[in-house]
C-alpha cells in the first residue's frame, strides 16, 4: 500500500473509534485537524470524521486539539499595540432561538466604557443576520485585513476579524463551515480562532451540555478569565448563546486563579421585565436588525431589545474588572447608551476600520437619518 493508502486507513480507524464512542487524544485531534487543513483526506474522510466527533461529543481535550490545529494551521497571527488586555464576545451560533445581534451591541458598548474588544466574527451560517453582516451595513470595512482590524483595535478599542477572509483563515474554516449544515467540534473552536489572540472571552454556547466542555477548554488553552453562557426561554424551552431575558441562564465563569463557578441567573436578577421571543426575534433582513441595533445604542429604543443587549455587555464588564458584579455592568451599560458614549463608539469604529472615514461613515449617516 502507498503512503496515501496508509494515511486514508489510519484517519478511518479513528474515524471508527469515534463511531464506537471512544475518546481520542489531544494529539490525535490536533493531527486529524491538521490533515483536514492540509487536504489529505478526501472530502467525505473529513465529513465523517467530522460527524464521527459529533455524534459522540467532543472533550475538552478533543476541543484542544481541534484548537491548537486550526490555529496553528490555518489562522493569521496579528500583534497590536493597545494600552489593555483584549477581550472577544462572540458565541457558537447555531441556537435554536435566532434574535438580532445582541452581542455586536454588547461590543460596541463596552468599546465605549473602555474596554477593547478585538471580535472574531462571521457572516451568517446557522443564524439569520450574523455580525459580520450587521456591522458591515453600519459601514464597517470587513473585506480587508488585516491592516484595517489592526488600525480599528489600536484607534477605536473594537474591531471585527471576518472568519470566512481567505486572509484570515486561508485553508479550513470559511471552506468546512461553508459545505456542512451540523454542528461540529469547529463550532467550539471557531470563536477562538482570533488572529489578535485576546486572554479574556465572554461566549454564548448553543446549549447547556456544551457549557461545561467550552468552560474547561477555555482553562485548557490558558485563557485567564471567561464567562461562558446558555440562555433560556422558558415559555418555549429553547435556547440562545446569549444572556437571556427571557428565562434562565446558565453560567460557568472561569476565575484568575483557575477555578470555575457555575451559576444560574434570572431577568428579575438585575430588575430587568421579562420579554418575549417576538420581541427579540431577527427580522431576517440585515438592513432591519442594523436598524433595529442603532436604535438602541441611539437610545431610541429603551425596550426588551435595550435591556438584553445591556444585559449581556455586563459580563465583559465584569471579566475585565470594570463593574463589580452584573448589576453594575448593566447600568454602565444603560449609561454608556444614554450619554452618548455607545452611539459615538459606533462612529469610531466606522471611522477607523476603513480606508478613510468617507468610505464608510455615509453609510451610518443614511441610516441615522431614517431613526
Amino acid at each position: 500500500m502507498g503512503e496515501q493508502e496508509n494515511r486514508w486507513r489510519e484517519f478511518g480507524s479513528i474515524v471508527v473509534r469515534l463511531t464506537h464512542g471512544q475518546d481520542i487524544t489531544r494529539e490525535e485531534a490536533k493531527e486529524c485537524w491538521r490533515q483536514i487543513c492540509e487536504e489529505e483526506q478526501t472530502d467525505l474522510q473529513q465529513g465523517g470524521f467530522m460527524g464521527a466527533l459529533q455524534a459522540k461529543g467532543a472533550t475538552p481535550e478533543e476541543v484542544a486539539g481541534t484548537f491548537e490545529a486550526l490555529y496553528e494551521y490555518d489562522t493569521l497571527k496579528v500583534e497590536v499595540d493597545t494600552p489593555k488586555p483584549l477581550i472577544d464576545n462572540c458565541g457558537t451560533g447555531a441556537d435554536t432561538l435566532k434574535t438580532l445581534n445582541i452581542s455586536t451591541g454588547a461590543a460596541i458598548i463596552g468599546a465605549a466604557l473602555g474596554l477593547y474588544v478585538v471580535r472574531h466574527a462571521a457572516r451568517a451560517i446557522s443564524s439569520n443576520c450574523g455580525a459580520v453582516d450587521v456591522v458591515e451595513a453600519f459601514g464597517v470595512n470587513v473585506e480587508s485585513a488585516p491592516e484595517l482590524p489592526k488600525k480599528s483595535i489600536e484607534n477605536a478599542g473594537i474591531c471585527v476579524w471576518n472568519a470566512f477572509l481567505p486572509s484570515v483563515h486561508p485553508k479550513t474554516l470559511a471552506r468546512v463551515l461553508s459545505q456542512i449544515r451540523f454542528g461540529s467540534a469547529i463550532n467550539l473552536v471557531g470563536p477562538l480562532l482570533n488572529p489578535t489572540m485576546p486572554e479574556y472571552k465572554v461566549m454564548g454556547v448553543p446549549n447547556r451540555e456544551m457549557i461545561d466542555i467550552e468552560v474547561r477548554t477555555l482553562k485548557e488553552l490558558g485563557f485567564k478569565r471567561a464567562f461562558v453562557m446558555h440562555g433560556l426561554d422558558d415559555v418555549s424551552g429553547k435556547g440562545m448563546d446569549e444572556v437571556s431575558t427571557l428565562g434562565t441562564t446558565h453560567v460557568a465563569e472561569l476565575k484568575e486563579d483557575g477555578s470555575i463557578d457555575t451559576y444560574e441567573i434570572v431577568p428579575e436578577d438585575f430588575k430587568i421585565k421579562r420579554g418575549t421571543f417576538e420581541e427579540l426575534a431577527s427580522t431576517r433582513d440585515v438592513q432591519s436588525d442594523a436598524m433595529a441595533l442603532l436604535r438602541v445604542l441611539s437610545g431610541r429604543d429603551t425596550g426588551p431589545r435595550a435591556d438584553i443587549v445591556c444585559l449581556n455587555t455586563a459580563p465583559l464588564l465584569t471579566v475585565m474588572g470594570e463593574a463589580e458584579d452584573l448589576k453594575m455592568g448593566v447600568e454602565m451599560a444603560r449609561q454608556a447608551i444614554g450619554d452618548g458614549r455607545a452611539l459615538e463608539k459606533l462612529r469610531d469604529w466606522v471611522t477607523w476600520q476603513n480606508e478613510t472615514p468617507e468610505d464608510g461613515l455615509p453609510l451610518l449617516e443614511a441610516m441615522m437619518a431614517k431613526l
